[in-house]
């Protein structure tokens, strides 16, 4: 009995050990498992940023694009110069440059970051934001080959654009998805405010539209994009410094920056993303230089501009070409449509005044040189410049002391095929729009040899040119209110691209 009773207790602690060593195996594994998730973690979370480009010149694409290979252009990442933000404590945020799975930090330095070791991690808003645009972009990536979405309104078709599939996809899901949080700080003129009616009209008329329309985000935390509401021209008529012992941007520029000091300690979102997911619209000529004065908005944030020249840190790949529009009496009545391509008397036209390297070889090879070629200084009194737009069937933009010109809009406005003549300029819409399916491109060095350039053009060739433009007007038009495709939501759109091809992504709380 002792003897049986003996073995029995042997074996029930023989079993124990059993049991123990089991749990001991299978903890390890669990544990290592656990090690396997916060390593990966680790390497999730240090890529809060990943800036993958957009845009193209006005010549058209010659590299790579966004999400598939045909739409839109789009510039290569070390052709960008994008600063991202630094590993700090008080941001919370460390970025990186995305390559082909390659990450490298931003900072170039061997940054430390918390270790995430819990395993159920709770999703941000900002999180499912992300997840959210991730399958927008495998969207617009199977829009190429897949069945084109029925839209009663408008259906993007033909050669104008790059890949029409793709952009229709895009814009549909922008309107869809697309929020906007408009700050709300500031008080008009500067802020809130902009010019409706000069060559700057697209500063006020966007502003305006950006705080009625239905993209707006009352609720920050569910915007794609951050609008910055001051305005370049206001600031020009208001604050500068037009003493010529005083520097004249510092005060402007001193407003630029206390604005940003402002939303970015009263706001998470500029630190965040030091600017990378926000935008301001400013077509004055200055817009540029006054977004210098917070390095962040110069080469972080996305610029619409006017002024989109690429010797002036213009940068496509995360910069908004807008175009410039001068609206009289702040509308375009009176303004559209023009005569049968075939009932224009006169071969080209262009008049303006003397300003910048351009517009003077111009006039010295073609003002008043041909009756074919109607190349003006200053109109004769009594002519009407909108007449001689809708009499011509070659309409010339050259550049002035800036790039930007309201005559290639005048152009399509009036059924004019335009000839854009400019250095360094990054044509607007030009990631969705193939300019040169509709317009005539050429360099400074072509002006003595322009009529020929242009009677060489076919009459086959020019009718489909202008026929083109007819096409893609609709994406210029100023509409109050605005409708689809307009100007409005085109510049709309081309934020929304640049939103697209960047990935935002908080560090996890150690």
């Amino acid at each position: 009995m002792g003897s049986w009773w003996n073995s029995r207790i042997s074996s029930t602690k023989l079993l124990w050990v059993i049991v123990v060593c089991m749990v001991v195996v299978v903890f390890i594994g669990v544990k290592k498992s656990n090690w396997v998730v916060a390593e990966g973690t680790v390497s999730f979370e240090r890529r809060p940023v990943v800036v993958e480009g957009g845009g193209e010149v006005a010549e058209g694409p010659s590299g790579g694009y966004l999400l598939n290979s045909s739409y839109p252009p789009l510039a290569m990442e070390d052709e960008m110069d994008v600063e991202l933000p630094v590993v700090a404590k008080e941001d919370d945020l460390n970025v990186t440059l995305s390559g082909s799975d390659v990450f490298v930090s931003a900072n170039q330095a061997d940054a430390v970051l918390p270790v995430d070791r819990r395993i159920n991690r709770k999703y941000t808003s900002l999180d499912k934001l992300e997840a959210r645009l991730g399958r927008v972009r495998a969207a617009i990536k199977e829009a190429e080959s897949g069945n084109r979405t029925h839209d009663p309104n408008y259906v993007p078709d033909g050669p104008v654009y790059w890949n029409a599939a793709s952009f229709h996809r895009s814009y549909l899901e922008m309107e869809k998805q697309f929020k906007v949080f408009v700050y709300e700080e500031g008080e008009p003129p500067i802020f809130h405010n902009g010019p409706c009616k000069s060559i700057y009209s697209m500063e006020g008329n966007f502003i305006y539209h950006m705080e009625t329309t239905k993209f707006r985000a009352r609720n920050p935390e569910k915007a794609h994009t951050f609008f910055l509401p001051m305005s370049t021209t206001m600031m020009v008529r208001f604050i500068f410094e037009r003493d010529p012992n005083i520097d004249h941007w510092r005060p402007m520029k001193q407003t630029v920056k206390d604005y940003i000091d402002l939303v970015g300690s009263k706001y998470p979102f500029w630190n965040r993303s030091l600017g990378a997911d926000h935008f301001n619209v400013a077509c004055h000529d200055w817009g540029p230089e006054l977004s210098k004065a917070v390095p962040y908005l110069f080469k972080n944030s996305i610029r619409a501009l006017c002024n989109a020249n690429t010797s002036e840190g213009f940068n496509p790949s995360k910069d908004v070409s807008i175009p410039e529009i001068l609206l009289p009496d702040g509308t375009t009545r009176g303004i559209l449509n023009g005569p049968s391509p075939r009932n224009r008397p006169f071969l080209a036209f262009f008049a303006g005044g003397v300003h910048g390297p351009i517009r003077p070889i111009l006039l010295e090879h073609w003002q008043d040189k041909d009756p074919d070629m109607q190349v003006h200084k200053y109109l004769p009194k009594g002519v009407s410049y909108i007449g001689l737009l809708r009499q011509s069937k070659y309409c010339i933009s050259p550049s002035g002391y800036e790039v930007a010109s309201p005559r290639m809009v005048e152009a399509l406005y009036t059924g004019c095929v335009p000839v854009l003549i400019k250095d360094h300029y990054v044509a607007p819409f030009s990631d969705v729009l193939n300019w040169k399916s509709f317009a005539v491109i050429l360099s400074v060095e072509d002006i003595p040899n322009l009529k020929n350039i242009l009677t060489g053009i076919s009459t086959r060739q020019y009718l489909r040119m202008q026929r083109r433009g007819k096409q893609v007007r609709r994406h210029f038009v100023v509409n109050y209110p605005p409708k689809r495709y307009d100007v409005f939501h085109m510049i709309l759109h081309s934020v929304w691209l640049r939103r697209l091809n960047i990935r935002i992504q908080g560090v996890v709380d150690s």
